[in-house]
């Protein structure tokens, strides 16, 4: 038996069958997305982090859009981050999108606005990592460099009946190891694209469609009869949920009080109706009044109940509650976030806020605020 550290060489027939197999099934077969047309390393990279864990059925018009409003690494770096922000807005992830803004900016500093021509470069660059870096090697600039992804993850492990949880460290060079060893000199973006394709639309998480499959003569997950047992993955754990009060502070004028969230937390960057995690024991009225206080020194009168919505992250879930409040002593002082504003209903357009609070924003347009 071989030791745990030792990785399993490439099959020639799996090899084989990639060449003679999956490149003209992904000839017939590819969809027509926006940024195979026209591919610059530039397209290729905004593709590719808005791909990332997003459905392209999602992503499209998002693509579309930003190319219009940043056509080139320069429009990019010289656009505030207010905007860039607000044009990736409902795709969350948001870090993504503050890594390209800063990457624009230095590849614009120290490199003339272009990228460099090498994979080791690539990967130096801020807020490209080794997958993108791949990405943007292969499909735009002919390099020989694997990319893997969780569609080429799970081909692989499909392919090769890898029978080992896929998130080790150990688990992923094995992964990157067969996928090199796929790779046909100058054809290596064809074959990323053409595995990455293949995973979307024929070796699918659920209810893979196996009988379609030009590779299944050549994989063990089809011969076992079990093509969703792989990838393994480690036993999952409960995922923690939150309960949150924000309030939505109205001023005499008609306008709502809002903050926006530190660059170095999450949705950072983003503008939200003020407030936090309810702690054990606390009322939704209670919590709201002690967020204020303590993030804004504000004392505030919190009223009843507008909205609750749920929300899924990644990692966890939320229940926001937005209560009305009003302001009885004090003016907002920024302890715990970038900046606050007093904005009219109208203008919310013009701010960038995560999802739940979209949510919350839309049920205001035919609001009537309560007298409490």
């Amino acid at each position: 038996m071989l030791p745990s550290t030792v990785l399993l060489p490439v099959s020639p027939r799996i090899r084989k069958a990639v060449g003679q197999h999956l490149l003209p099934w992904f000839a017939s077969s590819q969809r027509d997305l926006p940024w195979r047309k026209n591919r610059t390393p530039y397209r290729v990279w905004i593709a590719e982090l808005m791909l990332q864990q997003t459905r392209v059925a999602t992503v499209t018009d998002y693509y579309r859009a930003w190319m219009k409003q940043f056509p080139s690494i320069r429009k990019l770096a010289r656009a505030s981050q207010d905007e860039v922000l607000k044009a990736w807005e409902g795709l969350g992830y948001y870090s993504r999108a503050r890594n390209a803004h800063r990457a624009a900016r230095i590849l614009v500093q120290n490199h003339g606005g272009r990228f460099p021509r090498s994979l080791e470069k690539l990967q130096a660059v801020p807020g490209i990592g080794n997958y993108t870096a791949a990405a943007i090697a292969s499909l735009a600039m002919g390099m020989d460099a694997a990319v893997l992804d969780g569609n080429v993850i799970r081909v692989l492990s499909r392919l090769y009946g890898y029978d080992k949880p896929c998130s080790s460290a150990m688990a992923r060079r094995q992964l990157q190891s067969w996928a090199s060893g796929h790779l046909l000199p100058g054809r290596a973006g064809d074959i990323n694209e053409a595995t990455m394709e293949l995973g979307a639309l024929i070796c699918t998480p659920r209810s893979p469609r196996c009988g379609a499959c030009p590779l299944r003569k050549a994989c063990r997950a089809f011969s076992l009869g079990t093509p969703e047992v792989f990838p393994v993955k480690n036993a999952t754990k409960p995922i923690p949920h939150r309960e949150v009060g924000v309030a939505l502070v109205v001023s005499r004028k008609g306008d709502f009080l809002i903050t926006q969230r530190p660059e170095s937390s999450m949705l950072g960057g983003l503008w939200e109706f003020p407030g936090g995690s309810r702690k054990p024991g606390e009322s939704t009225p209670e919590c709201v009044a002690r967020e204020l206080r303590e993030e804004l020194g504000l004392k505030v009168r919190v009223g009843p109940q507008f909205t609750m919505v749920r929300h899924a992250f990644s990692h966890f879930t939320i229940s926001l509650y937005a209560h009305w409040a009003r302001i009885e002593r004090g003016r907002p002082i920024c302890r715990a976030s970038n900046a606050y504003a007093w904005v009219r209903w109208k203008n919310f357009s013009n701010y960038a806020f995560p999802r739940a609070d979209q949510r919350i924003i839309e049920q205001l347009e035919d609001m009537v605020i309560p007298a409490f």
